[in-house]
Parts: structure tokens; C-alpha cells; sequence
């Protein structure tokens, strides 16, 4: 397996707006992800849906920390009003946002098996700027892959905030 499929993503400095969110927060091993995030995403959905409360944008996953066999993940979706937490299938969904500041993003094109590539190149433009990366990071994820199975289309928009 190469380590340079695919063209280096652009990576852009970015001024993030604080953004109220629903999700469901777990300690997950990374091989139980996809089955997470399934749960997780299916739970906000009818969380928000009963508050009335707009979706504000697409899914996405925050992670706390550098991920290794298990990850502190939360999964859910932004949203264009406050939530107010609660219990629930899924586990419960709990308000939350994510932080205003600066932070780099760059747009993922291809399988989720190779987002480190891109996590790597933002990596190196923080260095080459000289800014420490924050302990937490987060992708939106602007493809379905139950409606687009081709993981070489799916697009994953990787956001890591500056400490």
C-alpha cells in the first residue's frame, strides 16, 4: 500500500464561529466507527427532530485527542439553534459546540482509510506556521456512502483548530 495516493489537499486557514451541536459522545475502539456512527447519528436526528430544532449543516465526528486502537469520539450535527440534552436509543444526546478560533481545514477526496494522509498534511503546514494544533479535531462528512459507493468520491472536510 503507497502512502502518497492521491494529490496533497488544499489546506486553508480558517476563522471559525462557535456552532451549537447535538451529539452523542462515547469511547469507542476504531474498528467499531462505522457501527457508531450509524447509532450516533440515527439518535441526534430523532433528538433534534422531537425539540423541532434545524439541522445546520452536515454530520460530522469531533475527536478528543490523537486517536490510537480506541478514540474519545462524538458524533453528530450542527445546528442552527440550542439543544437541550436528553436521554435516549443510541445513548444520550448531549448539547454541545464546537469552538470559535482559528483552525485549518482541507478538503478529503477519497476512503476514510486514508484521511491520515491529510490529518499529516495539515500537520506539516501547522509546523511550517509555527502554530500548535489543538487536542481536538473534527470531519464533516459531505458524502453518504449508502448513496455514493465509490469511497474514491467521498468527500470529507477535515477541520483542526489551532491551541
Amino acid at each position: 500500500m503507497s502512502g502518497t495516493n492521491g494529490p496533497v489537499p488544499d489546506i486553508k486557514s480558517a476563522h471559525l464561529k462557535e456552532q451549537p451541536t447535538a451529539v452523542v459522545r462515547e469511547t469507542v475502539p476504531m474498528s467499531a466507527l462505522r457501527g457508531f456512527f450509524d447509532r450516533a447519528f440515527g439518535a441526534v436526528i430523532g433528538a433534534v427532530q422531537q425539540q423541532h430544532v434545524q439541522l445546520a449543516g452536515p454530520p460530522f465526528a469531533l475527536y478528543r485527542g490523537m486517536p490510537t486502537d480506541v478514540v474519545d469520539v462524538e458524533a453528530g450535527f450542527p445546528l442552527a439553534a440550542p439543544f437541550t440534552s436528553t436521554g435516549g436509543e443510541g445513548g444520550p444526546v448531549t448539547a454541545g459546540t464546537l469552538p470559535a478560533g482559528k483552525a485549518y481545514e482541507a478538503m478529503h477526496i477519497g476512503p476514510y482509510a486514508t484521511l491520515q494522509q491529510t490529518y499529516g498534511a495539515i500537520m506539516a503546514r501547522m509546523q511550517a506556521d509555527g502554530v500548535t494544533p489543538a487536542g481536538t479535531m473534527w470531519e464533516y462528512y459531505l458524502s453518504d456512502p449508502g448513496a455514493e459507493p465509490d469511497p474514491a468520491k467521498w468527500q470529507t472536510l477535515v477541520v483542526w483548530p489551532v491551541a
